[in-house]
């Protein structure tokens, strides 16, 4: 009777334990998916609220959306949700007078909230003047946004913020030079037409590989969709990515971070005291030095005397802060990462890559490379979170869904073999096919991912036709790869873009007429 009991005893038992892992499995798939729901969004949604904001002490009205646009495939087929934000100025009776700016960051794999929350929409992540956040972290208007020359929309590439695949394990056809460019351009199409701005004045805006990115886009809108752009503006510029990679036999790079490293060196009181005495007239040493001296010793390579090396390393040391025996060692070639390790070496401390003026502490100062990015971390947290609050309570967007800040993309295909991606021949071909389009190229001063030095060269580099000299703008600023964190910098570069704007818009309107009054 007993042996009875108990075996009833266990059955009952084990059914329960089935039954509730059988519950927990199910739970479990439900969300799952939910989640795959979240993520496979086939459906485009927006939220709609509305504001207003003080810009050069004039009120701006605006109404902010949320929302997503899908791709669709030649059979109509969802392929891609993308997310974006748009800021439109309210009470604009002629919209194909008033601009509209497309703007994007770049990674590859990053959302776009850096140029959204730290220099162009309407609210800004609150930093002090250095740049630093200091928590609690919050927004506040951004006072300096360009909103008041142009309407701003917010896109996020396919795999970041909230744009996702369809299906999700599809994204891997979307990162590309080129796969990203077109789903871009797609977006830009489908908004255009959705929102009856054919007419309007239309910019694209991009920073680090968003200006790629934009560079590419403004060839495939023009000559895929004839779709014309008034003005391109670049900050922190990559087009060239020779100028950015320390290969073995590539030796260009070498020579255009140099000054570069001498403004870190500078900004760090490492330089001689006759360099430290005016930071402009220092960069432009280093500039020289790099054209007539330092390019020419490493084009000889073997072939340098031991006097001429011995030159060459005195005057290495002197723009850079570094020891001559560090840069006889290195052979004369100083990658960026050795850089940002070696320069403090001797206070335990590194400097930032984004912005070379942050310092960070390693584990030890035997290594001969940062562990971390010390810039990158000072704001990185700060902009995640401001970010995800502020879609949900102000843009009232209220998703379950991972708001992906930063998200790996790789392997990125950059379309092809054997050679360095540039798309400066894109940007010459689009601005010789459409005189009327105007660049502004942004600069930070300490900028150790894309130095300002290369992006001269780029743009020396372009083979524009001598009557288009007047169509690129450049500007330097203090500060880093995110200029605008340091105030200053912040409001020099809203001067400095809203006078683009309105010389862009003003030259176009004159070229017109003259077209016209020729014409007669």
């Amino acid at each position: 009777m007993q042996m009875l009991k108990d075996v009833v005893y266990w059955g009952i038992a084990f059914s329960l334990i089935l039954s509730l892992s059988w519950s927990a499995e199910e739970t479990k798939k439900e969300k799952e998916q939910e989640s795959e729901k979240l993520e496979c969004n086939d459906k485009e949604e927006f939220s709609e609220t509305k504001h207003q904001i003080v810009i050069n002490g004039q009120p701006v009205a605006y109404r902010a959306v949320a929302g997503t646009l899908i791709l669709k495939d030649e059979k109509c087929k969802p392929k891609a949700s993308m997310f974006y934000i748009s800021y439109h100025k309210e009470g604009v009776d002629n919209l194909s007078e008033r601009p509209i700016t497309f703007c994007f960051n770049g990674g590859p794999g990053s959302s776009s909230v850096w140029l959204h929350l730290g220099v162009l929409g309407p609210k800004r992540v609150f930093l002090n003047e250095n740049g630093d956040a200091l928590p609690p972290y919050r927004l506040v208007d951004n006072e300096f946004s360009i909103l008041d020359e142009t309407d701003l929309v917010f896109i996020d590439p396919v795999s970041t913020g909230f744009s996702r695949a369809i299906p999700p394990d599809d994204a891997k056809h979307f990162h590309g030079v080129e796969e990203d460019i077109k789903s871009v351009a797609e977006f830009i199409r489908l908004y255009i037409t959705r929102n009856q701005r054919w007419e309007s004045p239309k910019f694209i805006a991009g920073e680090s590989y968003g200006t790629t990115r934009a560079a590419g886009l403004a060839g495939y809108l023009h000559d895929e969709y004839y779709v014309y752009t008034n003005g391109i503006i670049l900050i922190s510029s990559v087009l060239n990515f020779q100028s950015l990679d320390f290969d073995a036999g590539n030796d260009l790079s070498y020579l255009l971070f140099l000054p570069t490293y001498t403004a870190t060196a500078w900004y760090h009181k490492k330089l001689s005291p006759d360099l430290q005495e005016n930071f402009l007239n220092t960069l432009q040493a280093a500039r020289d030095f790099v054209i007539n001296d330092y390019s020419q010793a490493l084009f000889k390579g073997d072939l340098l005397t031991s006097a001429e090396r011995q030159r060459v390393v005195t005057q290495l040391a002197r723009f850079t802060g570094l020891s001559p025996d560090y840069i006889d060692r290195s052979n004369l070639r100083i990658k960026m990462t050795h850089f940002a390790k070696e320069l403090l070496r001797d206070q335990r401390r590194t400097v930032g890559r984004f912005d070379s003026r942050f310092k960070g502490i390693d584990s030890n100062a035997v290594g001969a490379r940062f562990e971390y990015d010390p810039s990158a971390e000072a704001i990185f947290g700060a902009f995640t979170a401001t970010m995800n609050q502020y879609i949900e309570t102000d843009l009232k967007w209220t998703k379950d869904a991972h708001y992906k800040i930063l998200t790996d993309v790789q392997p990125w295909d950059y379309g092809i073999a054997n050679q360095y991606l540039n798309v400066g021949e894109t940007l010459r071909s689009v601005m010789t096919k459409n005189p009327f389009l105007r660049v502004f190229v942004g600069n930070g001063y300490y900028d150790l991912a894309t130095p300002f030095f290369a992006t001269e060269y780029t743009f020396n580099h372009l083979g524009l036709d001598e009557s288009m000299s007047g169509h690129v703008t450049m500007k330097d600023y203090e500060g880093g790869h995110m200029m605008y964190i340091y105030r200053p910098s912040l409001i020099k570069l809203k001067s400095d873009l809203a006078s683009f704007y309105e010389q862009t818009l003003m030259n176009q309107e004159r070229e017109e007429e003259e077209g016209e009054s020729v014409r007669r």
